[in-house]
């Protein structure tokens, strides 16, 4: 056994010697064993799924050996384990389910639902999908207990990335979705927004996801209406029962195009953002009441600081913070009216001039911000709120502090292409990663942090328009306000995609 040096430690695997400071993966003390095998175990395992993604890591791992989790690198001092989760997800896997063409063009939302079988209660796993051409579908993924005799298994194909056969074989397949015979519904309209809600419990009992919005676009001949799913019945698969029609309720009509819509997670209300402005809806009673009005149609919505407060995205670009709590009379009351001052780039006189438009509703003038086009899609972040994306139609993405939001952007995103459609940005759960799909057909991943764009290619032939994820979900019992990324467990479970060609699924190892 070679002999103890001041200030250093031998390592029999790699027979030399390190410095005892800075933290040195795969190291060995002769203090703590156990602790430095595991360190070892988990330095070889990264190793192994950079060399699988074809990631260059040598000069990586060096920094690390050397500085610790904080290395140096081209782009300054960066974080050792950010920089290998970025290397992961810029090598997505990406699958396309079978006989799904046209089921999640409009609206995609995955459903975790807790179901008392004779086991116990058992977690189940689902994917509600609203096609532009108005069909309703219902999936059932992961472990099922559904009679596949009264259904139809839709089975995964690998379109990302192109490996030969022996290379295929290699990857971990997702499991097949469950299709129940007769869950097909199809609405008066294009689906527009799908969201999930809790069953609001008792202090005891808590709250548990147990309902789901829909809202349809409308047409030439109706307008736009707003529905309940009870998502729990949908569990009773019976042969050639209608599983979903028996489950609807219509809440609200309007005559008026519904855009988007939220919900708060205790199911009480709903904002709803029509081509006429932004509403309220009771889902008990069915009342509305407007909270925002204007001749700029409402194509995003995003409720924030526990539903108190609603970004809403207009059709001229710009995004106005309206608060939810004021008093209201009905559907016909009049609100305060709002002089809202923007500016605007005249591309003739290569010069910008103010312009101003009118808006009515409880809203906050000096938190209106303006972006270069439409917007498409709102998205605020879970473990701070504060914070939210925020695209337009011209492909332009960034990220915003509703604190400092007169400041500008606290970041930006490069590469989006968009022109003119409503594209969905998705999240990823600990908040790391957003992707979206671009009038290109490409797909992009970005960094939320860096502002990199991580991954982009072609994987369809049709645009991706709707993605979901599981939401990020708050520590198991703590109360902290200072959440961390780093707090958060990833479960593994990736992205649902939705385009004319049909529903898939893009995942990578962490």
């Amino acid at each position: 056994m070679p002999q103890d040096l001041p200030g250093f430690y031998y390592d029999a695997e790699r027979n030399r010697y390190f410095p005892n400071k800075g933290p040195v993966p795969g190291s060995r003390r002769a203090n703590s064993a156990a602790a430095s095998s595991s360190g070892s175990q988990k330095l070889n395992q990264i190793v192994k799924k950079c060399k699988r993604t074809k990631v260059k890591t040598t000069k990586l791992l060096q920094a690390r050996e050397l500085y610790g989790n904080v290395i140096a690198s081209g782009k300054g001092r960066c974080n050792f384990m950010e920089e290998y989760q970025k290397a992961q997800a810029s090598h997505p896997v990406v699958w396309k389910y079978q006989g799904t063409n046209k089921l999640g063009d409009g609206a995609l939302e995955r459903i975790n639902i807790d179901v008392q079988t004779g086991e116990g209660l058992t977690d189940r796993n689902f994917l509600l999908a609203g096609g532009r051409d108005g069909s309703l579908s219902f999936f059932e993924f992961g472990k099922f207990e559904g009679d596949i005799h009264f259904g139809r298994k839709c089975l995964p194909d690998l379109v990302w990335p192109l490996l030969n056969k022996s290379q295929v074989e290699c990857r971990k397949a997702p499991g097949h979705i469950w299709r129940p015979a007769q869950n097909t519904q199809w609405m008066s309209s294009g689906i527009s927004c799908i969201k999930t809600f809790g069953r609001h419990g008792t202090e005891n009992e808590g709250s548990s996801i147990q309902n789901a919005l829909v809202c349809t676009l409308g047409a030439e001949d109706r307008g736009g209406s707003v529905f309940v799913i009870n998502l729990t019945e949908l569990l009773e698969f019976r042969p050639n029962r209608p599983i979903l029609r028996r489950n609807i309720d219509e809440v609200a009509t309007f005559n008026c195009t519904i855009w988007t819509a939220d919900c708060r997670s205790d199911g009480r209300h709903a904002v709803i953002g029509t081509n006429l402005g932004a509403a309220l809806v009771d889902l008990e009673t069915g009342v509305k009441s407007w909270l925002l009005r204007g001749k700029s149609d409402v194509l995003a919505q995003q409720l924030i600081h526990s539903g108190n407060v609603v970004l809403c995205g207009l059709r001229n670009g710009a995004i106005v913070t309206v608060d939810v709590r004021e008093k209201r009379e009905g559907f016909s009351a009049r609100h305060a009216s709002h002089r809202i001052q923007h500016s605007t780039l005249d591309s003739t006189l290569g010069k910008s001039t103010k312009q101003w438009f009118k808006l009515s509703g409880n809203i906050h003038p000096s938190h209106t911000i303006k972006m270069p086009s439409s917007i498409a899609c709102l998205v605020s972040l879970q473990f701070d709120d504060q914070y939210f994306l925020a695209s337009s139609m011209d492909g332009t993405v960034k990220l915003y502090d509703h604190r400092i939001i007169q400041r500008g952007a606290v970041q930006t995103y490069e590469g989006h292409v968009n022109s003119h459609t409503r594209l969905q940005l998705g999240v990823d759960p600990s908040e790391r990663f957003f992707v979206s799909g671009g009038e290109d057909c490409n797909l992009r991943l970005w960094s939320i942090k860096s502002g990199e764009l991580l991954f982009e290619d072609k994987l369809t032939n049709t645009v991706t328009s709707t993605v979901c994820w599981q939401k990020a979900e708050s520590f198991n019992g703590v109360q902290d306000e200072r959440r961390s990324y780093d707090n958060v467990k990833h479960d593994s479970l990736g992205a649902w995609l939705g385009s004319a060609e049909g529903i898939f699924y893009m995942d990578w190892e962490l």
